[in-house]
């Protein structure tokens, strides 16, 4: 056991924080997400039984955001005449602001097939079982300055 680290990230999860560089992509997915598919050149690590707000405010107490671009946190929008509500991303651009001084205006949209694209260049995907729809994250990964 790790004094200071959550204990929702697993020795899999940290390993995976820890091996990605600078500008590095994550993609925490929501139930729906085909993280496998969209994952073949990606490490896919399952995370079942969690949610994303859990899991982002874990990872971003480890994890710094890239300040060399204006969204480093990236949402999937919702798909034109689609009438899902996303009350999920409130909670997101809350624990972001938790962890990062621009608050919500790190916080960016992407079309949703964009999004697959990009998603499809992520070092990591990881499957949650988030039942919110739109509820995909993705985060650029910054540097630690101290």
């Amino acid at each position: 056991m790790l004094k200071g680290i959550p204990q929702i990230l697993s020795p899999e999860l940290l390993k995976v924080l820890c091996e990605m560089g600078h500008s590095d992509r994550l993609v925490i997915a929501d139930g729906n997400f085909p993280a496998e598919s969209i994952g073949k050149n990606a490490k896919v690590i399952r995370c079942d039984g969690h949610g994303v707000p859990e899991l982002l405010s874990a990872i971003l107490k480890v994890f710094p955001l890239d300040s060399y671009v204006e969204n480093p946190v990236n949402l999937m929008q919702v798909m034109d005449g689609d009438t899902v509500e996303t009350p999920i991303w409130e909670e997101y651009k809350k624990i972001v602001s938790l962890n990062d001084q621009r608050g919500a205006k790190a916080v960016g949209n992407i079309e949703r097939f964009a999004f697959y694209e990009q998603a499809k260049t992520a070092y990591a995907i990881i499957a949650t079982s988030e039942k919110a729809l739109y509820a995909n994250i993705m985060l650029q990964k910054g540097v630690v300055v101290e």
